[in-house]
């Protein structure tokens, strides 16, 4: 490694644990507790304790045992983020088996691959239509049996099974499953390629687990912490918080539904929230918006500069002009507190992971009142690897290291980790394992650099790096997130290997195109087809477009751009659950309109007779 830090582990981490350890810690310290919110069939908020969650999970465990599952079984949950998905991901781990998740968007035949793979056994459904999904490609997956349905009993119906089951039974299963045990094969969202299973044991989690609450106290210790966590479970980034709420003093509220979120913020008052940058960009543009033209506009305009200002200053590390503070101070009372309102009124610290947060979005926040603190990790990694601290963070870094984790750039400035949570390897690809996992460290993939604090910063994909016809090396990550602030854009990708320029495809997003409109006064679209027709839309996305081409030279700017009167979705493959735009994806979906619109073959010059 050309450069590398390590933060220090100030108190040792038993390696030796499994997950079901860490329920059981917060049950014996803080039994009656909230540790599981959810909203009942009601929509009304309801609770588990942590002793009744830690019930409700052995009693669980206890029905698999009594329906034959056995240690290093794997069992499927296709379902949207819930309460009954957390207690059947314990519940399965606890006794040796092996979670394996499934997106609810995924389609049968990559249900079928994920099933086979992993060779599941069982699989827990959300309702009649996921049933019904891994039923179309039952008699192609040999080892499946049983499967049940959330929404039809299924948690009561293994509990029942679970009756015969006894205590000592439970305890035998249970205290045989070590640190080195597998706990779980998670397959990666595929923006890159081809799916992974990345076989994760009891260790790499435990250890990710403490560390990050020691690395993290004020996020996770302090009293009556509140996590409104809306991620899917399958996303081993939600699934890390659900271990970290239970290791912290963290009670964990459980939503899936996006289109509540404002309400659920609201309703449960969280203290940190996490999220990808496109939930903060969102709500940076429904408060632009709500403003609207005019008068008010024009003070959420200044008040946004003011904001950014004060964040640079702050960030400078030095002191902050007294007028600057003053004017701070004024808009915190008019703009600022209701935009932290938004979160619930109670939110401290907010982290962001899963993509590039664009640094003017991370100063707005941090200029409001709410550190959003930017982190990185992988699913190799148990998700996170480094955030930045709640004091002394620097904006447009990915922070430090969490303690006892190592950090490096090789001689090809890649990011490499190496951490007691670095994962087992690649299921059924020992030659995958072999070139990503290189004498313990775990090459990402990503181009980084530290300083000389420790703090790592991500310059590039090393295989997103777009390579055109004159030789020019561009990284498109930090265009893409600039583009992707506008309120209108959905989806950026930067295009142009071996060709003779740089270009964009964007994508748009109608909701929000419209609500947009309607502040500029302008006429509302009906559909995406003519929104991205509209000049008023296409001035909006220059402008965006012209703003990302500050950030680069001639060479590495954006020449042209087409919009495109399509939805980039889970669906269709052109984005990841992680809202990433799946890069090959959408070259290949757009590979026509690349070759014959974009990039339109020169007519050779006419010659003179």
């Amino acid at each position: 490694m050309i450069k590398e830090y390590t933060r220090p582990l100030e108190q040792g981490i038993d390696s030796d644990k499994n997950i079901f350890s860490v329920l059981e810690e917060r049950v014996e310290r803080t039994p009656d507790d909230n540790l599981v919110e959810y909203k009942n069939a009601q929509g009304e908020w309801a609770a588990f304790t942590a002793a009744e969650f830690k019930n409700k999970v052995v009693a669980l465990a206890k029905g698999l045992i009594a329906r034959g599952v056995m240690p290093g079984d794997s069992v499927s949950i296709i379902a949207h983020t819930c309460w009954q998905w957390t207690a059947l991901d314990v519940a399965i781990m606890s006794i040796g088996a092996l979670t394996v998740p499934v997106y609810e968007t995924n389609s049968p035949a990559q249900v079928k691959m994920i099933f086979n793979d992993a060779n599941v056994k069982m699989a827990f459904a959300e309702d009649d239509f996921q049933r019904d999904k891994i039923e179309s490609v039952r008699d192609q997956c040999p080892d499946l049996g049983d499967v049940y349905v959330i929404g039809l009993g299924a948690i009561d119906t293994i509990i029942e099974y679970g009756r015969a089951v006894s205590d000592a039974e439970f305890l035998e299963r249970e205290q045989a499953v070590k640190g080195s045990d597998l706990a779980t094969i998670v397959y990666t969202s595929g923006s890159t390629g081809t799916p992974k299973g990345v076989e994760l044991t009891h260790a790499n989690f435990v250890f990710i687990t403490y560390s990050g609450v020691n690395s993290m106290p004020d996020i996770a210790m302090k009293p009556n912490r509140r996590l409104l966590l809306f991620l899917p479970l399958a996303h081993v980034f939600a699934r890390y918080m659900q271990f970290f709420c239970f290791a912290g003093n963290v009670s964990l509220g459980l939503s899936s539904n996006l289109k509540t979120i404002l309400a659920d913020f609201k309703a449960f008052k969280p203290t940190f929230i996490l999220a990808v940058p496109r939930i903060f960009e969102k709500i940076y543009n429904a408060a632009s918006q709500k403003a609207g033209a005019g008068f008010k506009g024009r003070v959420f305009a200044d008040a946004t500069q003011t904001a950014c200002d004060w964040s640079h200053a702050q960030q400078s590390g030095g002191s902050i002009p007294l007028a600057l503070n003053a004017k701070h101070a004024l808009y915190n009372k008019l703009v600022y507190s209701s935009i932290m309102e938004v979160f619930g009124g109670h939110v401290e610290y907010a982290v962001s992971g899963g993509a590039p947060l664009d640094s003017s979005i991370a100063h707005f926040f941090n200029g409001v009142g709410l550190s959003l603190l930017e982190g990185y990790g992988m699913t190799e990694t148990c998700a996170p690897s480094s955030v930045n601290p709640t004091e002394g963070y620097k904006i447009g870094t990915i922070g430090l290291p969490l303690q006892g984790v190592t950090m490096g750039v090789d001689e090809e400035g890649e990011l490499c980790i190496k951490s007691p949570a670095v994962c087992a390897g690649y299921h059924n690809n020992p030659d995958v394992t072999k070139q990503q996992i290189v004498d313990g460290w775990l090459h990402t993939g990503d181009l980084g650099s530290i300083d000389d604090d420790g703090f790592v910063s991500i310059v590039g994909r090393k295989k997103d790096l777009i390579i055109t016809a004159g030789g020019k090396n561009v990284s498109p990550c930090e265009m893409e997130a600039s583009i992707m602030t506008s309120p209108v854009v959905s989806q950026c990708v930067m295009i142009g290997d071996r060709k003779p320029f740089i270009a964009a495809i964007i994508s748009l997003d109608l909701a929000e195109t419209n609500l947009w409109l309607e502040s500029k006064g302008a006429e509302q679209v009906a559909d995406l087809d003519e929104a991205s027709k509209n000049p008023i839309v296409r001035a909006e996305v220059e402008r965006a477009v012209n703003k990302a081409n500050e950030l680069a030279s001639r060479a590495e700017s954006i020449r042209k751009f087409e919009i495109v009167p399509d939805e980039f979705t889970e669906e269709n493959g052109l984005v990841t659950p992680s809202m990433k735009a799946r890069r090959q994806a959408v070259v290949e979906h757009y590979r026509t309109l690349i070759d014959k619109v974009i990039y339109v073959p020169r007519k050779p010059a006419a010659h003179a007779e």
